[in-house]
């Protein structure tokens, strides 16, 4: 399967921005911006499907009210569990 990461990164950019609550929006937007040209084509695949979890699990898996998020890519859980959103 032929992927063009540029329209893949579009893609995700979008969809990490445009979530449904302003905080999800702020947050997701700014893990994505922080972390998506680092990650190689499979891990942004990877990012594209943990974009499509509920923004509830997110919230409760990020602020330690829910520990057991099941995702199949253990770095991108810890790449998001470990990001400190900068509300400055």
């Amino acid at each position: 399967m032929n992927i063009d990461i540029d329209n893949l990164k579009k893609k995700i950019l979008y969809r990490s921005q445009y979530r449904g609550t302003r905080e999800m929006d702020k947050l997701l937007h700014s893990f994505v911006l922080k972390n998506i040209n680092n990650l190689d084509k499979e891990k942004l695949l990877n990012l594209e499907k943990f974009l499509n979890i509920e923004d509830e699990k997110l919230y409760r898996f990020y602020n330690n009210i829910d520990e057991n998020l099941q995702f199949e890519d253990s770095y991108i859980l810890n790449l998001f569990k470990q990001f400190k959103l900068d509300i400055r």
